[in-house]
């Protein structure tokens, strides 16, 4: 990233997090991911319980062999491999009791508002409710101008590479367009939009200045 890429995104992401104080929810911002990392395991406290919520940010940052690491701190992992269906599904049950959720956010919007689009809920549910702090690694290639953008964001290219991803057998999978699909493997059941918090500061958004993620 060249002076003028680094200047905007600073820019930017000082803009947002401004609207989010407004939403009573925390901001801060990193260049990179490696920065944004450090910082993150540091807003970790020894024996807490962390959730690790879905997310291709956050691998891409190298976060969890780390955050498994800390000492003291129990990770609730749902992708550890070698897991069965039925244990992924109670981890994510265990992880809305967890002390905090690490996870990203399918984009935000530039007065402060976090979308996303769940295939089970788990994670939006664990971003509204339960864990006591949300910590959201966020790269600048998640930030959109409004509602309408985030969610055009969101359906005509995240949902789509993420079915490809998790290999279901949607149309969108194989094709890469959205037709808003009633297939039984559709992955975009949830919808969540977050305007603010009842408790101030619950949720930080750690700004990025990489794109990480879809």
């Amino acid at each position: 990233m060249d002076t003028h890429q680094s200047a905007w995104g600073q820019a930017v992401a000082g803009s947002i997090i401004q609207e989010l104080a407004k939403r009573r929810m925390e901001g801060s911002y990193a260049p990179s991911a490696e920065q944004a990392r450090r910082e993150i395991l540091a807003m970790i406290p020894a024996g807490a319980t962390v959730y690790r919520g879905g997310s291709m940010s956050t691998p891409g940052m190298g976060l969890w062999a780390e955050v498994a690491r800390l000492p003291g701190v129990k990770l609730i992992d749902p992708y550890e491999p070698g897991l069965s269906k039925e244990q992924g599904l109670e981890r994510r049950r265990q992880g809305l009791l967890a002390d905090i959720l690490i996870a990203s956010t399918n984009a935000i919007t530039l007065d402060g508002r976090l979308v996303n689009l769940d295939g089970t809920g788990n994670r939006v549910a664990a971003m509204i409710f339960g864990p006591a702090k949300v910590i959201l690694a966020v790269g600048l290639n998640k930030v959109v101008t409004d509602l309408e953008a985030a969610r055009e964001r969101i359906k005509r290219y995240a949902a789509p590479v993420n079915a490809r991803r998790v290999g279901v057998k949607t149309p969108c999978a194989s094709t890469g367009l959205c037709v808003d699909c009633d297939s039984p493997q559709r992955i975009c059941n949830a919808w969540s939009i977050i305007e603010g918090q009842s408790v101030p500061g619950r949720i930080h958004v750690k700004l990025i200045g990489e794109d990480l993620g879809y």
